[in-house]
C-alpha cells in the first residue's frame, strides 16, 4: 500500500522552530517530486514548498521564503521541512504530497498535480 506519513508537528512559541518529516512506505520516494501544503481553519489549502526528485530544484511560497527549508534524504525515503522563525500565521495542518510529473516550471502549488497525499500533521504557533 502506497502511503505518506507526516510527523514532527506540535505546539511552538512564536520565533521557534520545527522540522517536519514526510516518510514514504510502499514506494520509492526518489521517483517523485514532493510538495508541502498547509491548511488553516476556514482557509483553502495552500502550497508551501516543493522539491524535485533529486533535490536539485526547490521553490517556496512568498510567505515562507527565508524561513522554511525543504530537503530530502532519498536513502531514508524521507523529505523534510525545516521551519524557522515561526509565526502565528503559520498555524495549520501540514501535508506532504508526491507528484509523478516534474514540478520544475509548473504551478507546483496546484494540488491537482499531486498523486499521493499524507494525512497531515498539526502545527500550532502560539504563546
Amino acid at each position: 500500500q502506497l502511503q505518506l506519513v507526516e510527523s514532527g508537528g506540535g505546539l511552538v512559541q512564536p520565533g521557534g522552530s520545527l522540522r517536519l518529516s514526510c516518510a514514504a512506505s510502499g514506494f520509492t520516494l526518489d521517483d517523485y517530486d514532493i510538495g508541502w501544503f498547509r491548511q488553516a481553519p476556514g482557509k483553502e489549502r495552500e502550497g508551501v514548498s516543493c522539491i524535485s526528485d533529486n533535490g536539485g530544484y526547490t521553490d517556496y511560497a512568498d510567505s515562507v521564503t527565508g524561513r522554511f527549508i525543504i530537503s530530502r534524504d532519498n536513502g531514508k525515503n524521507t523529505v523534510y521541512l525545516r521551519m524557522n522563525n515561526l509565526k502565528p500565521g503559520d498555524t495549520a495542518v501540514y501535508y506532504c504530497a508526491a507528484a509523478q510529473i516534474p514540478l520544475y516550471g509548473s504551478n507546483w502549488y496546484d494540488a491537482l498535480l499531486y498523486d499521493y497525499w499524507g494525512q497531515g500533521t498539526q502545527v500550532t504557533v502560539s504563546s
